[in-house]
C-alpha cells in the first residue's frame, strides 16, 4: 500500500498534524480522497454528492494560509463528508427522502459553520435512509450503502454512509446523527468510534427529517462525530458543542474534564443480559472477554445496572421517539402514531424520573457498559417494513426492533455513549460496545473508550480499503 493510501485512514488527529507541519497539503490530501473515492465507493455507495469545484477551491485557500503562517484551526485543511440528513449550505442536502432530491440549503447547519470555522472542507455527502428512519440505509434516490467488512450485509443506519466512509478511509471524519442509535449502530457495525453526545450540547438545526425541517430541535436526537480515534471525537466534540446561535450571548458550555485517568481507578458497571432482547452468544462472548481484559488490567467490575424496568423505559422510549419522528410521516400515519401533546407531557415526565435515577445509580458507577445492538451487521432486508421485519439471533427470528432496544434506553435518557470497537467474529464482521457515562460527563465517555483502546488496540481498516 502506498504512503498515500496509508494517509487515508489515519485518525483525524494525526492527518491534522500533518498538514501544520507542512508534510502533506490540503489539496494533496483532498487528491488522496477523491481517488479512494473514486475507486472504492463504487463497491459501498457510501458517497453521494460531490463538490469537487468547491472543496478544491478550499484546499487551496488552506494551504495559503499554512504558507503564510496564519493562525490555524484544529480541522484545518481537512477534507470530509456530512450526513446526508444535514444542512450544507450551497450542496445538495437530501435527508434521503425525494421531496428533497434538489434541495439546496442557503446557509449551513450550525454544526457546518462550525467545522468550517475551525478549517474543514466539506467535499461532499454521505447515503441515509428516508429521513433517517432506518437501520439499513437506502432510498430512491441513491440505492443502498453497503457494509466495507461485507457488501451483503448492512453498514447501520441511518449514518451508515457516514461509518462506511469512514471506515474505507474516504473522508477524515463524519458528522452524524443519533435519535435511536443512528451514530452508535453504524460504528458498531462498520468497526470505527463514534459518539452521541449528551442531548443538548450540540446543536441540531439543519436537520432534515421532513419537508421544511431543520428549523427546530427533534425530541431525543443528537449529532454527533464518528471517526477512526477517541482522539478525534474530542477534537470534533470540542469544535461542535456549545449553545445554538441564538443563545450564544447568554449560553456558554463547559463539558468538565474526566474525574480519572487509568483503569485502576475506574468502576465499571456491566450490563449484557436482557430476557427481552438476547444477544449473539458470540458478540456476547467478546463483550465479555473485553471486559475481562479490562479487570485484568485493573478495573473494578460490577455486574450492576440500575433499578429501571428495561422494557418498560423502552416503551416509553417508543412513544417518544414516533411522537418525535410523526413529521416526516404522511397525514395518516401521523394521526395514528404522534400522540397528543398530554402524553408525550406524562412521558416527558416519566423520563425526568428515568433520569434521576440514572443520576442516583451514577454515584457510585463511573462507567456503564453494554451492547450497541443483539449481533453484528446483519444481511441486507428491505422487504417489509420496520415493524414487519424480523433479524436472526442465534437461529431464532426476533423483532428488528430489537435492534434498537439499548440504544433507545441509553438514548432516551439523553447519556453520552461512545461506542468503540472490541473485536472482530469468526466472519470478520466488527462489533462495539456502548460505554455510557453521567449526563455531561461525554469526556469521561471518551476517556474510556481511549482505555479500552489501549488495552484492546485501535481502529482496524476493513481488507477493502487496504487492496492496492
Amino acid at each position: 500500500m502506498s504512503h498515500e493510501e496509508n494517509i487515508a485512514v489515519w485518525p483525524a488527529t494525526r492527518l491534522a498534524q500533518a498538514i501544520r507541519a507542512t508534510e502533506i497539503s490540503s489539496r494533496e490530501l483532498l487528491d488522496v480522497f477523491l481517488a479512494r473515492i473514486e475507486r472504492l465507493n463504487p463497491a459501498i455507495n457510501a458517497v453521494v454528492t460531490l463538490d469537487l469545484d468547491g472543496a478544491r477551491a478550499a484546499a487551496v485557500s488552506a494551504d495559503e494560509t499554512t504558507a503564510r503562517g496564519d493562525a490555524l484551526g484544529p480541522l484545518h485543511g481537512l477534507p470530509t463528508t456530512i450526513k446526508d440528513a444535514i444542512e450544507v449550505g450551497g450542496m445538495r442536502s437530501t435527508g434521503g427522502a425525494v421531496e428533497l432530491r434538489d434541495h439546496v440549503p442557503a446557509a449551513d447547519a450550525p454544526v457546518i459553520a462550525r467545522l468550517r470555522a475551525a478549517g474543514a472542507i466539506v467535499v461532499g455527502k454521505t447515503n441515509a435512509p428516508r429521513w433517517s428512519g432506518d437501520l439499513q440505509t437506502y432510498n430512491e434516490i441513491f440505492g443502498t450503502t453497503n457494509n466495507p467488512w461485507d457488501t451483503t450485509r448492512v453498514p447501520g443506519g441511518s449514518s451508515g454512509g457516514a461509518a462506511a466512509a469512514v471506515a474505507c478511509g474516504l473522508t477524515s471524519f463524519e458528522i452524524g446523527t443519533d435519535i435511536a442509535g443512528s451514530v452508535r449502530t453504524p460504528s458498531h457495525f462498520c468497526g470505527v468510534y463514534g459518539l452521541k453526545p449528551s442531548f443538548g450540547v450540540v446543536p441540531q438545526r439543519g436537520y432534515l427529517d421532513h419537508v421544511g425541517g431543520g428549523t427546530t430541535d427533534a425530541d431525543i436526537n443528537v449529532f454527533g462525530p464518528i471517526a477512526r480515534s477517541p482522539g478525534d471525537l474530542e477534537l470534533l466534540l470540542d469544535v461542535v458543542a456549545g449553545a445554538p446561535p441564538e443563545n450564544i450571548a447568554g449560553w456558554h458550555l463547559d463539558l468538565p474534564a474526566p474525574r480519572y485517568d487509568d483503569l485502576g481507578s475506574l468502576r465499571i458497571a456491566v450490563w449484557f443480559d436482557q430476557p427481552s432482547c438476547p444477544l449473539d452468544t458470540e458478540y456476547r462472548a467478546t463483550l465479555q472477554g473485553t471486559v475481562d481484559q479490562l479487570a485484568d488490567a485493573g478495573a473494578k467490575i460490577d455486574d450492576a445496572h440500575p433499578p429501571i424496568d428495561f422494557d418498560e423505559q423502552f416503551g416509553v422510549f417508543m412513544a417518544m421517539l414516533t411522537s418525535a419522528v410523526s413529521v416526516s410521516f404522511d397525514a395518516e400515519l401521523r394521526e395514528a402514531f404522534g400522540g397528543s401533546h398530554y402524553q408525550w407531557l406524562v412521558n416527558d415526565e416519566r423520563r425526568a424520573a428515568l433520569r434521576r435515577t440514572w443520576a442516583e445509580w451514577f454515584q457510585d458507577h463511573d462507567v456503564l457498559v453494554c451492547p450497541v445492538t443483539p449481533t453484528p451487521a446483519f444481511p441486507h432486508n428491505q422487504e417489509g417494513d420496520f415493524l414487519s421485519r424480523t433479524t436472526l439471533v442465534n437461529g431464532e427470528e426476533l423483532p428488528y426492533a430489537n435492534n434498537i432496544k439499548w440504544a433507545g434506553v441509553i438514548g432516551h435518557a439523553g447519556l453520552p455513549s461512545c461506542v468503540v470497537p472490541i473485536g472482530r467474529t469468526s466472519a470478520a464482521l466488527p462489533v462495539g460496545m456502548q460505554i455510557v457515562t453521567p449526563y455531561l460527563r461525554d469526556r469521561e465517555a471518551i476517556r474510556t473508550a481511549e482505555l479500552v483502546r489501549d488495552i484492546l488496540g485501535g481502529f482496524q481498516p476493513p481488507p477493502m480499503a487496504l487492496a492496492p
